[in-house]
């Protein structure tokens, strides 16, 4: 059974490599080609999964000085993705004149699509690495010590 910060460590983990092992099979398998965006959310949550590997076989409860970066940006492009997709936004940019950004391969429910997914693993990573942090900070000051004097 997985104790105390360990638990955290594991969902970082698990988090990201079913989100890069899905990724692979949606364009390896599937064959749907990522778009430009899609391409940016990999980036950030490919490194995630390694980290988090290393992280959780090495026990390391400081991880979040790397997982926490990565998945806040991940979810800034999921959900300027997702927001295209609904219509919400326009693009600032054109994404790509072959694939484009607001291209709903899955759509369930009329809401789960890809980025909408993806920005659900930043944020269970975002807040598995939040509690990781404040675990670990907890006792930065003891609750006497006031830093004003």
């Amino acid at each position: 059974m997985l104790k105390n910060n360990t638990i955290y460590l594991y969902i970082i983990f698990l988090t990201s490599l079913v989100s890069t092992l899905g990724s692979l099979y949606i364009s390896e398998v599937i064959a749907f080609e990522p778009c430009t965006l899609c391409w940016f959310q990999r980036i950030f949550m490919y490194p995630i999964f390694v980290i988090g590997l290393v992280a959780f076989l090495s026990k390391d409860f400081k991880v979040y000085k790397y997982t926490l970066p990565l998945s806040v940006v991940g979810i800034c492009f999921s959900t300027y993705q997702y927001l295209l997709q609904m219509g919400v936004i326009k693009e600032l940019v054109e994404c790509s004149s072959r694939i484009p950004c607001d291209g709903k391969y899955i759509n369930y429910f009329g809401f789960i699509t890809l980025p909408f997914l993806a920005g659900v693993a930043f944020l269970v990573i975002i807040i598995s690495s939040f509690i990781l942090y404040k675990k670990e900070n907890k006792n930065l000051y003891p609750r006497h010590f006031n830093p004003a004097g």
